[in-house]
């Protein structure tokens, strides 16, 4: 039952919109209540990663200011963003706690690229996680499992392209500097 275009006819964007978006008073209620509601909790998100990101300075203090030096060992801040992305399971909440740091000069730059690199490989063991979760169906976890892997080998090739290009040319800090004022 495909409808053909001669059956369809001509309708105005105005006719189309009071066909499908007409609310009564309640709707328009519960649509209100629904935009406040997530608008909220985008803002108590955005907090608790600030919060987070201030725990993170305090807990820290001066030793990861030390430990994180510019003479620290890429590959350690590579393994460092993994460790921490492993732990918290959150790629995203990792990452925004490095921006946050490196927006607080508690670490430099060019750690916070190698860290960042690091949570992107790190967030492939909650990605191998959830696909475990998919037990019950043999076939459905194996559908998760390759979904899983191919997230994993995109991140860890990408990392493996981008990082000995870091390490030699430092084209993201370069670009980095070019993007921000002095």
């Amino acid at each position: 039952d495909e409808e053909r275009p001669d059956e369809i006819g001509d309708a105005t964007w105005g006719e189309v919109a009071r066909a499908c978006c007409v609310h009564d008073a309640k709707e328009w209620g519960k649509i209100f209540v629904g935009t406040c509601a997530a608008l909220f909790f985008l803002y108590f998100f955005l907090v608790s990663l600030e919060l987070m990101g201030s725990a993170a300075k305090v807990l820290g203090g001066c030793k990861a200011g030390g430990l994180m030096s510019d003479d620290t060992n890429p590959v350690a801040g590579l393994v460092i963003g993994e460790l921490a992305t492993a732990l918290i399971q959150s790629s995203s909440t990792t990452t925004s706690i490095i921006v946050s740091l490196v927006g607080a000069d508690a670490i430099s730059v060019n750690t916070g690229i190698y860290l960042v690199m690091g949570a992107n490989i790190g967030t492939s063991v909650t990605n191998t996680i959830v696909s475990m979760g998919q037990m019950g169906d043999g076939a459905q976890l194996e559908r998760a499992f390759a979904g899983a892997t191919v997230h994993d080998l995109f991140n860890l090739l990408t990392v493996a392209v981008l990082f000995p290009l870091e390490i030699i040319s430092h084209y993201l800090y370069h670009l980095t500097k070019a993007m921000l004022p002095d």
